[in-house]
This record gives structure tokens, sequence and C-alpha cells, in this order.
């Protein structure tokens, strides 16, 4: 390994079990402010003195402020270190973080506060060298779990010569550090169904049934479900609600599907598939949210061959179907990688965790 690397890389691996008990130790649930705040300060005090810190507003409403660190070097390149600071996990289910064997597990361990962690400790590794390029930027947002609207970013670091996201790392079949390069497209489809209400006992035939109407949209989108077809399309119902009492015949409802794809042009297929009408029941079928895919394996290639030269070991190039704000900047920055952070698992679970030797490689 490169002696530099394997210096920066240790002292990370000194701080990085600390900075990562800290930053799990607090709750920070998508559109929570005040757990975002508390997240985003625990970050500033891990910065490089040389970093200059801004907060731009967040892309959803409602959120707190992005935290963006900026370190200026006197070289050429620049490069944007990306990561979030949200979770899915409500502030009652919290769990700090807690050794347990070989692995680190808590709240948010893995998706993704040990690759805050990891981003922070390469921010204060660069800005030791500031001859080696010209700008490094850290960008940490607060709600990559639960964004549906626009990404306010790309513009902001279009241009930027790399974009590197520490999203959980992995290894391939072969045991091989593997970095991810290529994501699926990702959406929520959502069907709104429209009926009437009735007795369900002394006068069922009156009513119009929308929890049928939408059991009928459910299969109709399950049946698009082609994951080894031309564009690997999953298509997933994942939660339905409808009726407020066990006597009345539901006039209203709704069900979302996640969809997955390598174009988000095949999204199309799903909302047509959705009938307009069930038993009298009307169906509106919509799009509300749309990640784009990631693929930047042209790209990357040449830079992963240098990076195992320098890291003395085999770095591979890998895909991965989860959504990622690096699929947002990869249209922007041809060179952009993800997947750079600890190994573990249990993302959005009680068993979440980080490999602790992940930490130290």
């Amino acid at each position: 390994m490169d002696p530099w690397i394997a210096e920066q890389a240790a002292r990370i691996a000194t701080r990085a079990e600390r900075e990562l008990e800290a930053l799990v130790g607090v709750s920070s649930p998508s559109g929570d402010v005040r757990g975002a705040e508390e997240a985003a300060a625990v970050c500033a005090a891990l910065l490089p003195d040389e970093a200059a810190i801004e907060r731009p507003p967040c892309s959803s409403p409602d959120h707190a402020p992005d935290l963006l660190a900026r370190v200026r070097g006197t070289g050429a390149g620049r490069i944007l270190l990306l990561g979030h600071l949200d979770t899915v996990v409500a502030h009652a289910d919290h769990q700090p973080l807690r050794r347990q064997g070989d692995t680190l597990a808590g709240s948010g361990a893995v998706d993704m506060k040990g690759g805050d962690v990891l981003a922070l400790g390469v921010l204060r590794a660069l800005a030791q060298v500031p001859e080696r390029f010209a700008e490094v930027a850290l960008l940490l947002v607060c709600d990559e779990e639960w964004r549906v609207g626009e990404f306010a970013h790309v513009q902001r670091f279009a241009g930027f010569d790399a974009c590197l996201c520490f999203e959980a790392g992995q290894l391939d079949e072969d045991g091989r550090d593997a970095v991810v390069v290529k994501r699926k497209a990702a959406g929520t489809v959502e069907v709104l169904a429209t009926g009437r209400n009735a007795h369900s006992g002394s006068a069922p035939d009156r009513g119009i049934n929308a929890l049928l109407a939408l059991a009928a949209a459910a299969q109709a989108i399950a049946a698009c479900h082609d994951p080894h077809g031309e564009d690997h399309l999953t298509a997933v119902p994942t939660v339905v609600r409808s009726g407020e009492a066990f006597n009345v015949v539901p006039a209203e409802g709704r069900l979302i599907a996640d969809v997955r794809a390598d174009r988000s042009d095949a999204f199309d297929r799903v909302l047509d598939a959705v009938p307009a009408e069930v038993g009298g029941a009307t169906l509106r079928a919509r799009q509300v949210r749309v990640w784009p895919g990631m693929d930047s394996r042209a790209a990357t290639a040449p830079l992963l061959g240098r990076a195992a030269a320098l890291a003395g070991r085999p770095i591979v190039a890998a895909d991965r179907g989860g959504a990622s704000d690096a699929s947002h900047f990869a249209g922007a920055i041809p060179l952009t990688i993800d997947g750079l952070g600890p190994r573990g698992g249990g993302a959005h679970a009680p068993h979440e965790h980080v490999l602790t030797a992940s930490l130290h490689v």
C-alpha cells in the first residue's frame, strides 16, 4: 500500500469508532430538525480547521439545512465527498452504538453514519496536502432517506472532477473490495382509489369497494415485475391502506409500490398497467418519486486500476439495487463512485451494524 495512504488510513481508523459512537448517539430521523442540527454539529466538530462551513437549504421543505464543508487547495482538481445524516429510525426505536462481538451495532450505523465518519476522515487527511487539489467539498444532506422532490445540489457541483459517496461498502463473491459504479433508477408509484361507502352488513351492494380496486391494482403492478428482462424492472407493491371501520364498504384507499429499473422510462409500463376503473371504483396512478439510475463503469475503470495499485489489493466494480444520492450526481460528474463506506448489514432494521474490521483496513 502507498505509505501516505497507509498512514492516513491508520489515523482515520484510530478515531473512527469513537466518532461513530458520537454520531450514532444522535437520533436523526428524516424530517426531524432538532436531530439533524445535532448531527450536523457533531460533524462540524470533526471537520479540519481549514474547512469553511456552509448550511445550504435542504432539498426537502421543513428540514434542517444541509451541511457543506469546503477546503481550498493550491493544486488542481475538485472532489465532492457525499453522505447523509438522516435515518429511517424513529426516536422511540433509536438504539445507541454498542459493541457486539466483531460488530458495532446501532441505528444508522451502516446507513450511513459509518460512511460519514470515513468521509470526515478523508477530508481531514486531504486538508494536510492542499498542493494535491484545488478544492475538496463534503456535502452531508438531511433528507436522503425520505426525499420525494427534486435534489437541489447537482448544479452547484457540476464540473467537479469526481464524486465519492460513502454509502456502505461490500465485497464481491471472491472476497475482493468492491465499489458501486452502477445503480438502478428508483421510483415510487402511488395509486388512489375512489369508491362509495355503504353499510357492509345491511347494504353491501350499494357500496363501491375501493379496497378491492386497490387489490386489483396491486396485482396489475406485480405482473410488471420482470427482474431478468431487458430493463431489469422490479415492481413491488409495499403499502396499502383503505377503510375506516370494520362494517363499512371502504370508499377510499391508497396503494404504494416500489419500482426499480435500469431506465426510469421503464416505470411508464407500471403506470400504464393500472386500470382506470375496477368494479365501479376509479383508480388514479402517478409517480411521486423518481431517482435517476447511475452507470459510471466506463468512466471509472481507469481510476479503479490506479486505486488498486495504490491500495496494494484488487478493487473491482459492482452494482447495487438500492438508491443513493450518488445517482443524482453521476449525470453531472461522470467520475462518480459509491460504496466507499464500511461494510455491515441490517440497514433500517433493529440489528443494523458495521463490521469493526472494515473501519480499520
